[in-house]
This record gives C-alpha cells, structure tokens and sequence, in this order.
C-alpha cells in the first residue's frame, strides 16, 4: 500500500510541470498564406465609381509578428484591372473614348497595427482572437496595356480584419487603397487626356484590392516563455 501511494505522490508532483507546458502560450514568429479577391479601379476611365469594373486578385503573403500589436508583412498579388471611359459623363476633348484591361504584379512590404492584442492563451496577456488593424507600407507594381509595359512605386494602406480559427490558423479581410505614382497604369493614351501638365504627386490613377486571406503560424518562439508587460 506504502508503494501505491508513494507511486500517486510521485505522479502528483509531475502534474504541475506537466499541466504548464501543456498550457503554455504557443507563440509563433511567422504567418504564411494567400487570399482572393477583388480589385478596382480609378483613373482617366473611371473617375467617380471604384468597382464599377471590378476584376479579381490573388495575394500571397508571408508575415514577421513582432508581438501581439505590430506584425510586418511582405506581399506578392496578380491581379486584373479594367476601365471605360464611355461610361463616364466627362468627355475628353477629343471626342475618343478609351477603355482598357491588364493584369499587374505587385510586391510590397507593409506593417499592421492591431487595435487589440492579437492571439490566443493567457488572460493576463488579454489577447483576443479577433483584431481589426490599420496598414501602410510600400509596393513595386508592374502591368501591360495595349503592349506596353509599365512599372511604378505605389504607397497601399488601409484596413483589415483578424480571427482566430484556432492557435495557428488565422481568417482575415483586407481593403488597401493603393495610390500609384504614375500615370500610365490605364495605358499611354489616357496619361494626360485633357493636355493638362501635372505634377508627380498630382497623378490620378489608383487601385483598390478586397482580400480574404487564410495563413498559418509556424516557428516557435520558445516552449515556455515568460513575458514581463
């Protein structure tokens, strides 16, 4: 009976390494994933409704998480844009009409601020699963109109959602308006339809991507970390 017991003592002492490894925040230090979408457009074709020709977008994205508030992310899209002039009510003053279709590729880096702390585990962490968070960064686009092609930096920024399917996997929704620093992306013709010089700055084209992307974390920072807010 002695033995019986100092056996249940000696597994009972155990229990409470065992139970806070097993319970252990599981921080992960990368989120990897893709999304699809939609995608706008605003320019010379289109001056006033942003998906009046909406098209499609694909993102792959690969994340750095800084901590439950920052994360850093490098993304890669392809995606289609479209535009027709002849369904504005402004008329060039040529009288032509011009509309136009093209796939871009874009490679950026952006940083997220979370409104909350973003996770799953210990309450005195106050992580929560859901987060919506605001974004900026810097892109390179390239695209093709009419046999021409074109690149540009582009400064996308915006907002999104997160959720926490569980520790690893994450839902989320991303609007980026993205502001390109050329005027070309709906071709040569309508870089300066109204023969009005502009400046770099005063360019009007722009793009918007609406993406619902799944990613997964991998990498552990540590089996067992003990934080300090």
């Amino acid at each position: 009976m002695r033995k019986y017991l100092l056996s249940i003592l000696t597994l009972l002492s155990f229990l409470p390494g065992f139970l806070t490894s097993a319970n252990a925040q599981e921080d992960y230090r990368f989120d990897m994933g893709g999304g699809i979408g939609m995608t706008g457009y605003l320019g010379d074709a289109n001056t006033a409704n942003l998906y009046r020709n909406p098209s499609w977008d694909l993102e792959l994205l690969f994340r750095y998480i800084a901590n439950p508030r920052w994360a850093f992310k490098t993304n890669f899209y392809v995606g289609g844009l479209r535009g027709n002039s002849e369904q504005m009510t402004n008329v060039f003053p040529s009288g032509e009409n011009f509309k136009f279709s093209t796939t871009f590729y874009e490679l950026g880096e952006m940083a997220e601020f979370n409104f909350f702390n973003y996770g799953m585990g210990e309450r005195y962490r106050k992580l929560k699963r859901f987060s919506p968070y605001i974004t900026g960064g810097l892109s390179l686009t390239m695209w093709s109109v009419e046999g021409h092609t074109y690149a540009g930096f582009t400064i996308p920024f915006g907002v999104g959602a997160k959720f926490k399917i569980n520790r690893r996997l994450n839902l989320g929704l991303e609007f980026l308006m993205k502001k390109v620093f050329t005027d070309k992306l709906d071709g040569e013709h309508l870089a300066d339809p109204f023969a009005i010089k502009s400046s770099f700055a005063k360019n009007t084209d722009w793009y918007s991507t609406l993406t619902i992307t799944l990613s997964y974390e991998f990498s552990k920072r540590c089996q067992q970390c003990h934080y300090k807010e």
